[in-house]
């Protein structure tokens, strides 16, 4: 696949992000060539232009080598096997910073023409660019956008190496890239015009999509790490509490994830804005997950979870309920069968069958599973499970979308089957509204 120019790569891309088109996003273009291609995105999402000045830092004798990459709010990301290999020293390399930050300082100037920036918080951010090379600036950018208050990053790029998705993928929340050919060679190679772009056409796209300042929206509601008392140990958490709070849900996440899941915090924003109150909690301790077999004693993580619906039914006075991934849906399960006062129960992608029969008999909350439909083998064990429910019970097939659902659009189709499951049958019905006049 090769690209006509940056607005052909634009249009293309574009088609492959509408399904962000309902999440009203935000798109920064990483200048200068990033920019052309945030254009065409924006203009086909409708969505707000933005720039985000990010700026590699290159090796004084191979400038076109980056051993790493500087943005705006301080943000330094380094590559440390570069300089490594090239020997770079601390003073060579706080030259080059000064010199590229007094850079990234003049051009946000020159950009903006005096505008302030577009307000990120709380919003799903696109981080466009032309290619991807090393992922050096790409990283610093979604990090910038993160410190922002992003509640969500997406980087969409026409074209990189396949060999830097995996890193990216760390860094942002969801990585769309059209074209991973195996011998990548330079971004350049895959365009027929990539002429450079100057900085007069930055500013005039970036101008020519200027909106008028929308007033600031509601900051997200404040987290705090906690730690959540669970017989002889304490429990590790994230706890955020909107206001005002209508109940409060607990994350029980599968093996190999924590509180720090990126999609799982996607999920608990989603819920955040609906008034639901969250606990990200870490079901094991450091030294518990060395053990492998602790991650599938679903009987421990079942009572470590009982504990954190005590202390939360303590800390808050509300409903509480739990959302389950991978094992943790287990325990979930497990723990709700023991414990009449949950609410309400909810699966990503997860293995209730590996609670008991017996105790998924016994479960009363009202419990949502849901599957994507390319995880077949999971598929086939919640089918399972659900045969054994008792309890009002529903499973949610997500089309296209495999087990961790990383598919364009299929997690956001997870965050809001959840958040609608959780405020229908856990908050109390006057928290919906006035039920609606006659005809």
């Amino acid at each position: 696949m090769r690209f006509d120019d940056r607005t052909d790569a634009g249009r293309r891309l574009a088609r492959r992000l509408e399904f962000l088109r309902g999440e009203d996003p935000v798109v920064l273009g990483l200048p200068r060539g990033g920019v052309p291609v945030a254009y065409e995105v924006a203009r086909a999402l409708d969505a707000p232009l933005d720039v985000l000045v990010v700026r590699k830092l290159g090796v004084p004798w191979q400038p076109e080598l980056g051993f790493g990459a500087i943005g705006e709010q301080g943000v330094r990301v380094l590559n440390e096997d570069v300089i490594r290999e090239t020997g770079l020293d601390s003073a060579e390399r706080d030259a080059v910073e000064e010199s590229e930050r007094a850079e990234l300082e003049r051009r946000i100037r020159l950009y903006r023409a005096g505008r302030a920036p577009v307000p990120l918080a709380g919003r799903t951010v696109v981080v466009v660019d032309d290619g991807l090379a090393t992922g050096a600036t790409a990283v610093a950018g979604c990090r910038v956008v993160r410190g922002r208050g992003a509640a969500r990053t997406v980087l969409a790029v026409p074209v990189g190496p396949e060999r830097t998705l995996p890193h990216l993928r760390t860094v942002a929340d969801e990585v769309v890239c059209l074209h991973t050919p195996p011998y990548f060679g330079s971004v350049g190679a895959w365009y027929r015009d990539f002429a450079q772009t100057d900085d007069d056409e930055v500013a005039t796209l970036l101008a020519r999509t200027a909106r008028p300042a929308p007033s600031p929206p509601d900051p997200p509601p404040p987290n705090r790490e906690v730690e959540v008392p669970a017989g002889s140990v304490g429990l590790a958490a994230r706890f955020v509490l909107p206001e005002p709070p209508r109940a409060v849900v607990a994350f029980a996440h599968g093996s190999g994830s924590g509180r720090h899941s990126p999609r799982n915090r996607y999920v608990a924003a989603v819920l955040n804005r609906a008034g639901l109150g969250t606990l990200l909690l870490d079901l094991l301790t450091e030294d518990e997950e060395r053990d492998r077999r602790n991650v599938f004693d679903i009987v421990l993580l079942a009572r470590r979870l009982e504990a954190a619906s005590v202390w939360l039914r303590r800390e808050t006075g509300l409903p509480v309920g739990y959302f389950g991934a991978s094992t943790g849906a287990g325990a979930a399960l497990e723990a709700a069968a023991d414990d009449s006062g949950i609410g309400a129960v909810v699966s990503r992608g997860g293995r209730p069958d590996l609670a008991s029969a017996a105790s998924l008999a016994r479960v009363r909350a009202p419990t949502l599973l849901i599957v994507g439909s390319l995880d077949t083998q999971v598929l086939s064990l919640n089918r399972l499970a659900a045969d054994r429910l008792r309890c009002e019970h529903q499973l949610a097939v997500v089309p296209g979308a495999s087990h961790l659902f990383s598919e364009p659009g299929t997690l956001p189709v997870v965050a809001g089957l959840a958040r609608d499951w959780f405020t229908t049958r856990l908050t109390p019905p006057e928290a919906h509204g006035p039920p609606p006049g006659p005809s």
